[in-house]
Order: structure tokens, then C-alpha cells, then sequence
């Protein structure tokens, strides 16, 4: 049984004219590929900071200072107890709930018992100390250094006789959550603390 098959050869030729303009498209989308790069190459972070105790204050600090250390565009907003995290005085001043933690090594029972929020507190703060850990201070002044944006719900500042003099340098005033929330509807990352 014998099967014919043809043997052709089929050279086809490639304009040049051709290979140039393609060659000239792909380059354009390499630039057009490079500038959307370049425009999104800057993540942001949005923080709700809503708790002003000492164990809460910590991590928007830290997650606020690490995303700027890495080049990202920062925005803390402050509001109810929240705000006494960027107040001075009160700052210094961060207290521990013992009582409905249910990380701290002892019964509610125990813990409601006068003097445990104190001793709690105590606790924490020699555990801080020894481990070399930043304060708040340090904290909220090495993360306005690197461009974090903290600020202050200025509703919250009204309803609760804050004194806008109290807070830290570098901390936005009057901000409003229309103007938190345009933030937050851009940012990569948002996080209610």
C-alpha cells in the first residue's frame, strides 16, 4: 500500500515593515506597562484606632510604623479612647484591662478584685521595659518621622473635651470620617483596632 505525500517545502517571507511595527507596539506596551507600575508601585494602609488601652495601643503603632518602613502610605485615624493613645500626657499613662481578656493568665473572678487593672498594668510595663520594647512615645515619633498620618476624629475631640494643644506635634486635627473613609476607599489594606 503505497501513500502519496506530498513533499513541499512552503517558505514564506516576513515583511519587514511588518516585524517594525511590531516590534514598535511592543515596545509601547512595555512603557505603558512600566508607568501603571510606577503609579501603583506605593501601597496604602488605613487604621482605625478606637481602643486607648495599653495593650491596644500597640498594634496600630507597630503595624503603622512597619508599612511606612516599607515605603507604604500611612493613615491612622484616632477616634472615642483611641485618641488617648495620641495625647501626651495620657499616653504615657496607657492602662490594662484585666477584666473579659481572655489572655490574661487569671480568672474574670480574680481579676475583677480591686487593684488587679493596676498590677495588670504594672506587669505589662515591666514586661515592655525588660524586653526593650519602643513606648508609645517612641513609637508615635519614629512613625510621624517616616510620614505616618495620625489623626484625630474631630467629632470625638468635641464630645469628649479633648484639647487639641494636648496632642502630639505632627497630629492632624479636625478630621472628619468623610474624610478618613476617602482614604480608606483607595488604601490596599484597611484595619479597624
Amino acid at each position: 500500500m503505497s501513500t502519496d505525500t506530498p513533499n513541499t517545502t512552503e517558505t514564506t517571507t516576513v515583511d519587514p515593515e511588518t516585524v517594525a511595527a511590531l516590534e514598535d507596539r511592543i515596545d509601547e506596551l512595555e512603557s505603558q506597562l512600566a508607568a501603571v507600575s510606577d503609579e501603583d508601585g506605593q501601597k496604602k494602609l488605613s487604621i482605625i484606632a478606637t481602643k486607648g488601652t495599653l495593650d491596644m495601643a500597640y498594634p496600630p503603632l507597630i503595624l503603622a510604623s512597619t508599612a511606612a518602613a516599607f515605603g507604604w502610605e500611612v493613615e491612622v485615624f484616632h477616634t472615642f479612647w483611641g485618641l488617648d493613645i495620641l495625647h501626651e500626657e495620657r499616653s504615657k499613662n496607657l492602662k490594662l484591662s484585666a477584666v473579659g481578656n481572655p489572655s490574661m493568665p487569671m480568672p474574670n473572678a480574680v481579676a475583677a478584685l480591686p487593684g488587679m487593672d493596676s498590677m495588670a498594668t504594672r506587669m505589662m510595663q515591666k514586661k515592655i521595659a525588660d524586653n526593650n520594647t519602643a513606648s508609645i512615645e517612641e513609637l508615635i515619633q519614629t512613625s510621624l518621622d517616616m510620614g505616618v498620618e495620625f489623626q484625630a476624629c474631630q467629632m470625638t475631640i468635641d464630645l469628649m473635651d479633648y484639647d487639641e494643644d494636648d496632642f502630639y506635634d505632627g497630629v492632624t486635627t479636625g478630621v472628619g470620617a468623610a474624610t478618613a473613609l476617602q482614604f480608606m476607599a483607595d488604601a490596599d489594606v484597611q484595619l479597624f483596632i
